[in-house]
């Protein structure tokens, strides 16, 4: 009788401890991926690349997650002679999730593979929620070459005489003219690949230009952390 005591007090222990188990299992892992929910307001002039993280940051901290460190993902071209920063170096090792706790990327090898998962159902806001798809603002300010590294040309410009070659002069300003490259989160639009992070430049570098050609100066943030 002692026995089956014993086996019957194992028993529902066991039972108690697997719901615990279970919910540790299913604990989604925390955001370290977003896409803006919105610009900061000029067009492609962020205020540099500082300007650009201090945005990440805030919407991040509003949305909970504060606690991480946050970098835009940007490439700038040299600065005063310092060399090229490029945005697949200044966003941590991943692996990175989205709000929902899916993942769009191993590492930084992975995230700039075909292997990566960033599209219209994963690139998701600071809130969790998907793009709108009208008006369309899928294009998202990257200023960077599809293995995420900057520029050292400008695509519009046969002369090369623009400064800060595809990032509007280092995401410092909102003119009519110049570019950004943009990459689209969709992943639609440009036949036949249409990447995340360089899809097309824009034709200009000012709030109305980003929007005529899909765009709302949005960007990419990432957890470095």
């Amino acid at each position: 009788m002692k026995t089956m005591t014993s086996v019957l007090a194992a028993g529902l222990l066991a039972m108690a401890a697997a719901p615990s188990a279970l919910a540790q299992r299913a604990e989604k892992p925390a955001m370290s991926f977003f896409v803006t929910s919105v610009g900061v307001g000029k067009g492609a002039n962020l205020g540099g690349i500082k300007g650009a993280d201090a945005h990440c940051q805030s919407l991040a901290t509003a949305a909970g997650a504060g606690a991480k460190t946050w970098h835009a993902y940007l490439s700038i071209t040299d600065l005063n002679g310092k060399g090229p920063i490029n945005a697949r170096d200044r966003i941590g090792r991943g692996p990175w999730f989205n709000a929902k706790g899916v993942r769009i990327g191993v590492d930084v090898d992975d995230l700039h593979s075909d292997s990566n998962n960033i599209t219209a159902a994963t690139a998701l806001t600071e809130k969790g929620e998907t793009l709108k798809p009208d008006p369309n603002v899928h294009d998202m300010l990257t200023g960077s070459t599809r293995d995420g590294r900057a520029w050292n040309y400008n695509l519009l410009d046969d002369l090369n005489l623009e400064k800060g070659a595809m990032t509007c002069d280092n995401y410092t300003s909102d003119a009519e003219d110049g570019a950004v490259m943009v990459g689209h989160a969709d992943r639609a639009g440009t036949a036949p690949i249409s990447p995340w992070n360089a899809a097309h430049p824009s034709v200009g570098c000012s709030q109305a230009k980003l929007v005529s050609t899909g765009g709302a100066g949005l960007f990419y943030c990432f957890a470095i952390d």
